[in-house]
């Protein structure tokens, strides 16, 4: 492992472990979650979906937020190897999406049309609880190999423990409705993302893009800025003409 790996890993792991600060914001910590294992477990997309608290799942970050690969994550909040992981608790993996067709045939069919042909998806999960699951995806029919699937599982855990950490630091607010918050600030930002892209003439995911370098440039929660933004309050020419330099 390279250095510049190394210090990249430990700053990772630092950022999930991170959530006691006073503006946390659940979204960008689990975006970042999803980008970091894309870069550092050598995959080609990576996806988070968290449990509504009602019996039901629904997709929470991606490492991209491409039409095609939220399009992947949202097939699966009924079937899927993220569905199979959060029930069983344990990594579910195929190889070989083409071959896996008939164990998840919507999945299998959105999954191929954007482009992926094998998936690995691993617990968020602390003892028996399980919040959710991060998937990892490539874009060739050949295995994540163990090493990867073992740190993979190692971020996911950390993010797990660090959400519960937050939640724990505020114990009036159960996981409930933090998660209800969470998935509430997403729709938020798909607003605020089409808001820009109308006026910028952009792409969804570079729309998104640009709320994010936005929110971190200025010390904001992105949820906040979203926030603003899709209701008037923020101008989004300002968003639209700030330098965005995410790494």
């Amino acid at each position: 492992m390279s250095t510049t790996r190394e210090q990249r890993l430990a700053s990772t792991f630092v950022s999930l472990a991170d959530t006691l600060v006073a503006d946390f914001d659940v979204l960008d910590f689990l975006a970042l979650l999803a980008e970091r294992a894309v870069e550092l477990l050598d995959v080609s997309a990576a996806g988070v979906i968290l449990s509504d608290q009602r019996g039901g799942w629904r997709p929470a970050a991606g490492s991209s937020e491409r039409a095609e690969l939220i399009g992947v994550f949202d097939s699966q909040t009924t079937h899927g190897p993220s569905m199979d992981c959060v029930r069983t608790g344990v990594t579910v993996a195929s190889t070989n999406l083409v071959a896996d067709a008939a164990r998840w045939p919507r999945f299998v069919e959105t999954a191929v049309s954007a482009g992926f042909r094998a998936v690995c998806s691993v617990p968020m999960r602390l003892r028996d609880e399980v919040i959710g699951a991060l998937t990892l995806l490539n874009t060739q029919s050949v295995p994540i190999d163990a090493p990867s699937v073992e740190l993979g599982q190692a971020l996911a855990d950390i993010a797990t423990i660090g959400i519960l950490q937050q939640r724990a630091a505020h114990r009036d607010a159960v996981i409930y409705e933090q998660l209800q918050v969470t998935l509430h600030h997403r729709t938020v930002i798909e607003q605020a993302k089409g808001v820009l892209a109308e006026l910028g003439g952009l792409q969804m995911h570079e729309a998104y893009t640009v709320l994010r370098g936005y929110a971190r440039a200025h010390g904001l929660r992105m949820s906040d800025v979203a926030r603003d933004v899709a209701k008037g309050v923020r101008d989004p020419h300002e968003l639209l003409s700030s330098p965005t330099n995410i790494t």
